[in-house]
Formats: C-alpha cells, sequence, structure tokens
C-alpha cells in the first residue's frame, strides 16, 4: 500500500462517517446530543483536509488528521462509556438539551451511533500511523 492509497481509505472511511450521521439526523430524525456534535465537529473537516491532501499530494496533512482523529476517538470512548456503563451515568452533566446516555440504534447489543464513530476514528488513526510509517520509511 502506498501512501496515496492510505489517505484515499482516510478519505473513504471519513466519508462514510460523515454521510451516516447526515443520515442519522437529517433522514432518521434522530436529534444529536452534545459530545455527537463534537465527534461531528472533529469528522467532517477530516473528509475536506484529505481530499485535499489526495489532490495536492501532500501527505503532510496526516498530522491533522491524526490529532483530530486522536481527540475524536476519546470523546467517542467517553460517549461510548455514557452509554453502555451505568456507573458513569449517574454522575452526568454534561448534555443539555438531548441527552448523551440515548441510544437511537443498538445493533448486535453493542453497536451504537458513538461505537460507529470511534470505530471510524480508529481506522483513520491506524491509517494516519501506517502513512507516517510508510514516509519514515521512504525517507530512509
Amino acid at each position: 500500500m502506498n501512501k496515496k492509497f492510505l489517505m484515499q481509505l482516510i478519505f473513504l472511511v471519513s466519508l462514510i462517517a460523515t454521510l451516516g450521521s447526515l443520515y442519522f439526523s437529517e433522514i432518521r430524525n434522530y436529534i444529536p446530543c452534545e459530545l455527537c456534535w463534537y465527534q461531528r465537529i472533529l469528522m467532517y473537516p477530516l473528509t475536506i483536509i484529505s481530499l485535499i491532501a489526495i489532490i495536492k499530494n501532500d501527505i503532510k496533512a496526516n498530522i491533522y488528521i491524526l490529532s483530530m482523529s486522536v481527540f475524536g476517538f476519546l470523546i467517542g470512548i467517553y460517549h461510548y462509556s455514557l452509554q453502555k456503563l451505568p456507573a458513569i451515568q449517574d454522575g452526568l452533566n454534561a448534555c443539555s438539551d438531548n441527552s448523551c446516555t440515548v441510544t437511537y440504534v443498538n445493533y448486535l447489543g453493542f453497536i451504537t451511533i458513538p461505537f460507529m464513530s470511534l470505530t471510524a476514528f480508529f481506522i483513520i488513526i491506524i491509517l494516519s500511523i501506517l502513512t507516517f510509517k510508510k514516509e519514515k520509511n521512504y525517507e530512509q
């Protein structure tokens, strides 16, 4: 796998995640909670940044992609924990309008919207790390 192909995979994953979140909110009419919005704020630009990186053949944009993905992944873990761990739900004051513990979908008993988000961020993190390794091997 070359660096450009890895960046194309990053674009594809971020595009699917972006379209998926828009599907849930705009077509299924699920109201995003505050933590969902934070994850969207970090995911949506990844689609644009990775597309520009592909067009300009600029793999250095990968540092922005990796840093945003790590933050999105951490928020996703926290959000998923709020949904699945009752001990954490008790002290929840973070979400205002729509509760962050609402589970709109629960495929196979564990796949929720925050789980999908953290999975997408995790895949992007792995692809970014692989891109960095390809860059490092190329320089040597």
